[in-house]
């Protein structure tokens, strides 16, 4: 969100090819963080982790998801609104939902057209929740402002179309790259597989019914 905001991939790639001359008034001009609102569709634990970032930096936050958390809200002030309003609202949209026949394309054309002309989009949930030709589109056409990219549709493949944009950000999916966070990945897969072959109950199982006797 940072690096897009403030254009920093572009601006590195402007001084290593030599072009920076002098500075100017409206040199490189960007967009402000502090005091913006920042919309996360999908508040779980990813999305709330984000969500509690972004007040640091004086965000106002609003959320949808399938109902409202009042504990949330009440920790934090920020506010459940519908899809309509998120799109709205949003001066940065931040997508953290799992991906399912629901999900799939939460983001095309009609929602990005529904958006700010100034809002910048984040997908580091998955490729898939986002349209990426109907993006590509928006992003040239100016519909809105910026996009941050963690993931795409159709990994590792990338819209070819988003390739020459300066207004899109696009790491190859290294949310979690970090050794802190990798190596407790490996050891909840350990822990689970522990379990399983002492006849326990994994810990992060994702299809709990497997496990009910019959």
């Amino acid at each position: 969100m940072l690096a897009t905001a403030r254009r920093i991939v572009e601006g590195d790639k402007f001084v290593r090819a030599g072009k920076w001359g002098s500075w100017a008034p409206m040199f490189f001009i960007s967009l402000d963080v502090d005091g913006q609102t920042l919309g996360v569709a999908g508040l779980g634990r990813i999305g709330k982790n984000v969500a509690r970032k972004a007040m640091a930096f004086g965000m106002k936050v609003i959320y949808s998801d399938v109902g409202p958390d009042a504990e949330f809200e009440k920790a934090t002030g920020a506010r459940f609104v519908d899809k309509a309003t998120l799109l709205r609202e949003s001066d940065f949209l931040t997508l953290h939902v799992p991906l399912n026949a629901e999900t799939k394309h939460y983001i095309g054309e009609t929602e990005l057209k529904a958006m700010k002309p100034t809002a910048v989009l984040i997908n580091a949930s998955r490729g898939p929740v986002v349209d990426e030709p109907a993006l590509a589109r928006a992003l040239k056409d100016k519909v809105i402002w910026g996009a941050g990219l963690d993931v795409f549709e159709n990994e590792p493949k990338v819209e070819a179309a988003l390739l020459g944009l300066d207004n899109v950000v696009m790491v190859p999916h290294i949310a979690s790259a970090t050794p802190q966070t990798r190596f407790a990945m490996g050891r909840i897969a350990a822990t689970n597989i522990i379990k399983v072959l002492t006849g326990g109950t994994p810990d992060t199982c994702v299809n709990p019914d497997v496990l009910k006797k019959s």
